[in-house]
Order: structure tokens, then C-alpha cells, then sequence
């Protein structure tokens, strides 16, 4: 008899009953699903948002805003486990007319890459020093493909920087991955179109952060692809 997905999710311990793990932009669409995985599985989950409407107000884009916001989490509960980074505006808020215009890409790119960077690198002396920590940062599979620039540049960027800290990191037991959904759905279609990714729902998206942030994944380095990735292409 096979067991569904379902009953082994029931079957396995993540071990993240107190772990206290930071979601930066976890009231939004992906970010708040995420949250509400992780206290299901007994997580102590802190989540942060610019506009002040999470546990702690943060602003991804400010160096001070961050240093100020992870100095908090650690002094209130003493460890930071794991952070989860999904804090940018979603591609469909990008102008398809200006997909080539240096503005909007270097508006992109700070958004969504350099946030990224500006928080796993604040929390890395923490869970350097504690010999543990898990980095998640939410890319997406614009990185995959072409026309448009801006949605391409800001997605590749962190999968890069991602890659480039967690081979810093290497034998720390800090590990960094990367998650690149396509189209986010409440329902997502299961038809995948040729040169285009599948669907994914954001529920389908905290199941792998919740795995990738667990003490029991031994992944680090990795760009994973939920839903289907690019159908039609084959990326080593």
C-alpha cells in the first residue's frame, strides 16, 4: 500500500517545534501562507513588512531598517533559526512596456535581489556564531526565460547571490537555497504549455520553504523549482 504525499507529510517531523524563523514580506500573498505553515509545524514565526501591518515593521530596501529589525528578533528571542525572504513586489506589478527600461530594471533588481542580499546578510554572523541557520529566498522562473528583462535580471540576481553566500558558507551549517514558483494561483491549472513553467499555489510553495528551513534538509546551494519547471528545457 502507497502512502499520498498527505499521509507522509503527517508521518514526518520537520523539528521546527520552537524554532524561531523570521518571514520578511510575511503578510503577503506567498509570505503569509508561508508564516501559517510554519506555526503549524510549531515554529516560532516573526513576520515582518514594510508597512508595519506584520509582527515587526522592516523595510527590505534599508540597511538600518534590517540591522534594527534582526537586532530585535535576536534580543526578544535570543536565536534566529531560519529567515524566509519573499519580500518583493509580485512581476505583474512590472510595466510590460518598459520590461527594457534601465529605471524600472534597476528598480527590479533592488526590490527583489538586493533585498535579499541586504537580509541574509545581516542574519549570517547570528547563525554563523549559533554554527546553524536556514536562508530561503523566494525567485521565481522569469529567471528562466527571456522577454522580460527587468522580471529576468531581478530573479537570476538572487538565484546568483544565493548560490555565491551559500558556497561562503559551506560547512558552517548555515545553508542557502533559493525557490522559483511561476505563475501563483489559489488554484493553479495543471496544463504546462511548452516553453512556459507550471503553476503553483502558495500552499505548494510553504510545503517546500517549510522542508528547505527544517534541521532535517541537508540542501544548500540549490535553485528549486515548484510546480513544473520550464517545460521544453533542459538547465543543468
Amino acid at each position: 500500500m502507497s502512502l499520498g504525499f498527505e499521509s507522509l507529510a503527517l508521518r514526518m517531523d520537520l523539528q521546527l517545534k520552537d524554532r524561531v524563523v523570521l518571514v520578511v514580506g510575511g503578510t503577503g500573498f506567498i509570505g503569509s501562507e508561508i508564516a501559517a505553515r510554519l506555526r503549524g509545524e510549531g515554529a516560532t514565526v516573526i513576520t515582518a513588512s514594510r508597512s508595519g501591518s506584520g509582527d515587526l515593521s522592516m523595510d527590505a530596501s534599508d540597511d538600518d531598517s534590517v540591522t534594527a529589525g534582526i537586532s530585535t528578533v535576536i534580543e526578544r528571542y535570543g536565536r534566529l533559526d531560519a529567515v524566509v525572504i519573499t519580500a518583493a513586489p509580485s512581476a505583474r506589478t512590472l510595466d510590460p512596456s518598459r520590461n527594457g527600461d534601465p529605471a524600472q530594471v534597476e528598480q527590479a533588481f533592488e526590490g527583489k535581489a538586493m533585498s535579499f542580499l541586504r537580509v541574509a546578510n545581516a542574519v549570517v554572523p547570528a547563525m554563523r556564531a549559533a554554527g546553524f541557520g536556514r536562508i530561503v529566498g523566494i525567485s521565481g522562473q522569469n529567471a528562466f526565460m527571456t522577454g522580460n528583462i527587468a522580471g529576468s535580471i531581478r530573479n537570476a540576481a538572487l538565484i546568483v547571490a544565493a548560490k555565491n553566500l551559500a558556497d561562503e558558507l559551506a560547512g558552517s551549517g548555515v545553508n542557502v537555497t533559493t525557490v522559483s514558483p511561476g505563475i501563483v494561483a489559489e488554484n493553479p491549472s495543471t496544463t504546462v504549455e511548452p516553453g512556459k513553467p507550471g503553476e503553483s499555489s502558495p500552499a505548494q510553495i510553504a510545503d517546500l520553504v517549510a522542508f528547505l528551513v527544517s534541521p532535517i534538509a541537508a540542501v544548500s546551494g540549490e535553485s528549486i523549482a515548484v510546480g513544473h519547471r520550464m517545460r521544453g528545457v533542459v538547465s543543468f
